[in-house]
């Protein structure tokens, strides 16, 4: 058995309709599930977060969740540093408050 876990559950995958921890007969099963909803994840939530799926010890695939630094940071651009000014790593809690850095007024997080 081939299992695809969740790394961890942000709100956005508790509210919808995907679990956490399917099994599959197959390898390539368990890949083209991990790889299709890591994608629909990326397109469907709120994108305060990046999903992509990896191949994990033994018989298992991940789909691993980071912290999409555009959306923090409130860049267009897509350029940032970091997570932005004044911002908070939901998954630690740690601020990461850059109020001394002067680059912090461009508006985009970082220049």
């Amino acid at each position: 058995m081939y299992t695809v876990q969740m790394e961890q559950e942000c709100g956005c995958f508790k509210k919808s309709e995907y679990s956490n921890n399917n099994t599959f007969q197959t390898q390539q099963d368990a890949y083209n599930y991990a790889n299709i909803v890591a994608e629909l994840m990326n397109e469907e939530f709120c994108g305060k977060h990046t999903f992509y799926s990896q191949r994990a010890e033994g018989d298992n695939f991940v789909i691993r969740v980071a912290l999409n630094a555009t959306y923090v940071s409130g860049c267009s651009t897509g350029v940032s540093c970091d997570v932005g000014c004044n911002s908070t790593d939901d998954w630690s809690l740690e601020s990461t408050d850059t109020s001394d850095n002067k680059s912090c007024d461009t508006g985009c997080g970082c220049s």
